[in-house]
């Protein structure tokens, strides 16, 4: 009875996700301002009308001036949905929209859902064929075998656009890929394997044609059905698909069961039904054989069971709860991605193997720190448990686009050549990590140097990816605090190939030879804050933000990072302690909020609760370097609930006196408040509200009156908007140390790795 309450449940829960808050998984959204007339006139008549002749002078200018470069339509007749099978045009639609979400989700591709109620093959490819000035490419889904054939090979004969029955192609691009990594794990060849396939539709086809490609023998392919193996002459339920697998007749004579053909096979496909095959015939087969079982929900054999049979068997199912899911997604966005950009006029078989190999290529690296954040508790390290790589890794995007895109020009289908690969394969990282493009500066400065960087909390898996990243993505070899054998673990268990010694030094904060030096220097300093030699002792024995704060003021480092776990101002208090020194000091944290509209630097999100007009105008002079060092113009805005003076209140007056104290000196940048938020964003309002203005255009730092009210923004900002935070960055310690806050990714570790990496003379 509670199972059936549960079934209920997750009922209700997705019919409600489908419904709530409204209708469907799509809309559609203006990508042009549509405010006054001047935008209509250019929307629509007259304006339009440029647009539509340079059309009519050049079809490809229609990449240009509309959506259709970017735009997929995904077609289906309803006559093999997922699971479900036969339900009709209709009912298909939702599985047709969330297709659409999946293009638009992982690779940015807007997409139309059209559902065709055709059963007719050649009468459907009319109607798809007749839709191609609409988009830049098709992905048939659904469509029953062998009319899905039909279909495909007339869409193509007629259009100059892809065409790609996902059913058929994604699937095999994906057990492509997973198979070409089990064979190197099995350490077989495709040309001596014999593989056992159980199901003779569109999936199972286009799959073993793959594997042709990758080299697996005609002759070594024995291929089934429900109505046993597929041999010449055998005349049920044949179709010339079938037919260009079909054994010899003799071969028929020993048996046609999947049993009879089982026996020393090195890799089993399924396409087919749920548990056709047994732990006996597992048995039959070679060492470490490949197993694929695809049915789904229920595969033809449970991996349980195989393993039973032959422990050492690689293994592949279709379903999420178990390793190696061979799923779609990990090939449709991104081949439809490269196909678009290029202009290709088909996918063809240069593309899919380009496909192929980048996916399983990418496999062999270590796992992204963004894929470990999605499928928290499993081992992303390549082996028999990791063939390929999983749907929610963002190197999928520009390691598989990139390829396919190289392969359409390299095979003379593309259309619209690139002509900077490295170039496109850099735009579509900086869409994959939002930080990337606002980071480039940054990192380029940071390469210029060589600079030590101590991470203190080194054992955190964060610090540990950011260490690797660090490795591959800048000069900077890395400092961690952590204790040997624990790094060395966690190291091994998310499969990073780095190596302390060989790749980054490890300081062990219980056997360093430097301890004596270090608690001494610490003792010194503080010898007259309370501060005995027992507690330096202890203190440098255990607290690894000392550690590293010390080892920067001995010159063993040259910046340090903390602050993964722990409360900011903790661990401010070490870092004042020991690098406050020659004019440094503390002046503010100023956090990089990146929205979809544009991004916005704000402060103090963290150092003073209630900074006085000194302090404020400290803040903004070295807001104002910063923003320099990501390539842009400060223009600072001071914010209170007064606005120009129209009231009384503390913050207003602290606002105006910080005014005040800016204008004693030629700042070079530009300022004005003080003022509310919304006029400081924008000048259409601060123009009305204030005509004399010294700043144009919208601020793009704002300095909040307390760390209250900063920090509130902040988090509204993260968690209402999306915005992704670069930093905190702490100001005025001359770049010498920085604390980052415990939500921090080890993405943005390795962005204030960056920052720290940079000269020092160019902060403050």
């Amino acid at each position: 009875m509670s199972e059936d309450r549960t079934q209920d449940a997750a009922r209700q829960a997705a019919l409600d996700y489908h419904e709530f808050p409204k209708p469907g998984k799509l809309e559609i959204r203006a990508t042009k301002p549509m405010a006054n007339q001047r935008d209509l006139s250019r929307a629509y008549s007259p304006g339009v009308a440029e647009a539509c002749l340079e059309i009519e002078k050049d079809p490809l200018a229609a990449a240009r001036y509309t959506a259709r470069g970017n735009l997929v339509a995904v077609i289906s007749n309803g006559t093999a949905v997922l699971g479900l099978g036969d339900i009709g045009a209709a009912a298909s639609k939702p599985v047709m929209e969330g297709k659409a979400v999946l293009f638009k989700k992982f690779a940015n591709i807007d997409c139309f859902d059209i559902e065709v109620s055709e059963r007719d093959p050649r009468k459907l490819a009319d109607i798809v064929a007749a839709l191609e000035p609409t988009f830049g490419a098709i992905n048939l889904e659904d469509i029953a075998a062998p009319d899905c054939f039909e279909v495909e090979e007339l869409c193509k004969a007629k259009m100059n656009i892809p065409v790609f029955h996902d059913d058929q192609h994604g699937t095999a691009i994906v057990v492509a890929a997973a198979a070409l990594n089990a064979m190197r794990v099995a350490q077989k060849k495709f040309e001596e394997i014999k593989v056992v396939s159980m199901g003779g539709g569109a999936a199972g086809i286009a799959c073993l044609n793959l594997l042709l490609t990758l080299g697996v023998k005609r002759e070594n392919v024995w291929l089934l059905d429900r109505k046993g193996l597929i041999y010449k002459g055998r005349g049920d339920n044949m179709g010339a698909q079938k037919e260009s697998y079909a054994r010899a007749p003799e071969d028929a004579e020993g048996g046609t069961t999947l049993d009879d053909a089982i026996g020393g096979a090195d890799m089993f496909l399924g396409l087919s039904a749920a548990n056709v095959m047994t732990k006996e015939m597992v048995a039959k087969m070679a060492d470490r054989p490949i197993i694929f079982g695809l049915a789904n929900p229920i595969p033809e054999i449970m991996p349980e069971l195989a393993r039973e049979a032959k422990p050492d068997a690689l293994i592949a199912t279709g379903r999420s709860d178990y390793p190696n899911q061979v799923n779609n997604v990990l090939c449709f966005p991104f081949i439809f991605r490269g196909a678009l950009d290029v202009g290709a006029r088909e996918i063809n078989e240069e593309m899919k193997i380009a496909c192929v190999k980048a996916i399983a290529d990418l496999a062999l690296q270590a796992g992204s720190a963004e894929a470990a954040a999605a499928y928290r508790g499993e081992r992303l390290v390549f082996g028999p448990e990791y063939l390929i790589p999983k749907p929610f890794d963002p190197r999928l995007l520009p390691a598989v686009a990139s390829a396919v895109a190289r392969a359409a020009m390299d095979s003379g289908v593309a259309a619209r050549p690139i002509e900077d690969l490295d170039a496109y394969r850099h735009q579509l990282e900086n869409s994959q990590f939002r930080s990337s493009l606002v980071m480039r500066p940054v990192f380029e400065a940071a390469r210029t140097s060589e600079r030590r960087i101590v991470f203190a909390e080194g054992e955190d898996e964060r610090v540990l990816r950011a260490a690797h990243a660090m490795l591959e993505e800048t000069t900077h070899k890395p400092i961690l605090i952590g204790r040997p054998e624990v790094v060395a673990h966690r190291l091994e268990r998310y499969g990073l190939p780095i190596e302390a010694g060989r790749d980054f030094e490890l300081v062990n904060p219980e056997s360093d030879p430097r301890y004596r030096d270090y608690w001494e220097t610490y003792h010194q300093a503080m010898q007259r804050r309370g501060v005995t030699p027992d507690l330096a002792r202890a203190v440098l024995r255990t607290n690894t933000t000392a550690i590293a704060a010390v080892m920067v003021r001995q010159g063993d480092a040259d910046s340090l990072i903390c602050g993964t776990f722990g409360q900011y101002l903790w661990h401010l208090n070490y870092v004042t302690q020991m690098l406050a020194t020659d004019g440094l000091k503390p002046v503010g944290g100023l956090s990089l909020m990146l929205l979809e509209r544009g991004l916005v630097f704000i402060a103090d999100t963290q150092v003073h609760p209630d900074p006085t007009a000194e302090e404020i105008a400290e803040i903004a002079v070295g807001a104002a370097r910063h923003c320099r060092r990501f390539g842009m113009e400060p223009k600072v805005a001071l914010l209170s609930h007064s606005q120009f003076g129209n009231m009384d209140i503390p913050s207003g007056r602290k606002m105006r006196r910080a005014m005040e104290i800016l204008d004693e000196e030629d700042r070079g940048f530009a300022y004005e408040g003080e003022m509310h938020a919304d006029a400081a964003l924008d000048p259409e309002i601060r123009d009305r509200i204030f005509p004399n203005s010294r700043i144009e255009g919208a601020a793009n730092i704002l300095i909040l009156p307390n760390a209250d009210a900063a920090s509130g923004m902040r988090n509204v900002l993260k968690q209402m908007s999306g915005a992704l935070e670069v930093g905190p960055i702490l100001m005025g310690m001359g770049n010498r140390a920085h604390i980052v806050t415990p939500s921090i990714t080890a993405r943005g570790l390795l962005n204030i790795a960056a920052l720290a990496s940079t000269p020092m003379t160019s902060y403050a």
